[in-house]
């Protein structure tokens, strides 16, 4: 992970550099996720999971709105009656979740995506989807770690931090899907043009 804070910096600067200038409402959201760091779409991800009560997959135009508010996001009503009219397709006034937030993550290329895939398959030892503490024993060495070999920590904090990195500030629950690690690499993603850099930097990261 050494090689993600400067790039998490560089592409929330560009991301607030970018939002005044911005006139669409979709991009606008999504330039608000990118300036929080590249845990921005992945805590709105889960912002709506949480307020998808029903486990429906769907929202209507108030809960749209309510969820956007309460993850801290800010558009004109206007903006939002649009975003959620063009994600009605159908018009029968919900909008499917998971379109919704592929739309607001940055868009990637497929090599971008598959290496992403790639990198979290090899952390999900038990291969249930979810990579947790003991996902990273024998495949992360906390050893390398400064807080650890100066006594600060222990192995399980180290882990903890690790997973941490990918976890929204104000909802961490110490376990990563692939959707939200998706949603994390999205946001680093944004700030590297070339999907050959990209790669070779996700290979060396993760040793895949």
């Amino acid at each position: 992970m050494a090689g993600i804070p400067q790039l998490e910096r560089d592409m929330m600067t560009k991301a607030r550099r970018k939002y005044p200038l911005c006139q669409d409402p979709v991009e606008k959201l999504r330039l608000q996720c990118l300036a929080r760091g590249a845990s921005g779409i992945k805590g709105l991800g889960r912002a709506f999971r949480i307020m998808d009560d029903n486990r429906s997959n769907g929202l209507d135009l108030e809960e749209l709105s309510k969820g956007l508010q309460t993850y801290g996001l800010f558009l004109q009503p206007e903006e939002v009656q649009e975003i959620f009219q063009r994600f009605d397709t159908n018009g029968n006034g919900t909008i499917n979740f998971d379109e919704f937030l592929n739309s607001v993550r940055p868009p990637m290329s497929n090599c971008r995506r598959q290496v992403i895939l790639d990198a979290f398959s090899k952390m999900d030892r038990t291969g249930d989807g979810v990579i947790t503490i003991e996902d990273l024993k024998g495949v992360y060495n906390p050893k390398c770690h400064q807080k650890y070999r100066n006594g600060e920590w222990n192995e399980k904090q180290v882990f903890q931090s690790f997973l941490d990195n990918f976890d929204s500030s104000n909802n961490k629950d110490g376990q990563v899907t692939e959707e939200e690690f998706l949603n994390y690499y999205s946001g680093v993603s944004a700030s590297i043009d070339s999907d050959a850099y990209f790669v070779v930097m996700m290979k060396n990261e993760w040793k895949i």
